[in-house]
């Protein structure tokens, strides 16, 4: 009798498993399965780009100011969270007795 690799799950026979447990995917085989994996790649990209086209695209001015407003977002979060640091360091120092 084998042993299983982990409790609680059946052993696993010669079949190659993903993670989840379902057997792993094979590729096309015959010249057929294989053409309909090409149409369903094109059909994919086709799709890809015509929704590509639709989409609404900002103008440099949008992009730049959303940009700006961003960069300027990151360096105040940064510097509320530096000086967040810098007094619980004070308060904490001087309610332990530490020197900071």
């Amino acid at each position: 009798m084998k042993s299983n690799p982990r409790p609680g799950t059946p052993a696993q026979t010669g079949a190659s498993r993903t993670p989840a447990g379902r057997p792993a995917a094979t590729r096309a085989t015959t010249p057929a399965q294989r053409a309909a994996a090409n149409v369903r790649t094109q059909d994919f990209v086709r799709g890809v780009i015509a929704e590509m086209k639709r989409v609404t695209w900002p103008s440099r001015d949008e992009w730049v100011s959303a940009t700006l407003l961003t960069i300027a977002l990151v360096v105040g979060v940064g510097l509320f969270t530096a000086g967040c640091d810098w007094l619980f360091g004070v308060i904490f120092g001087w309610l332990t007795g530490g020197s900071r």
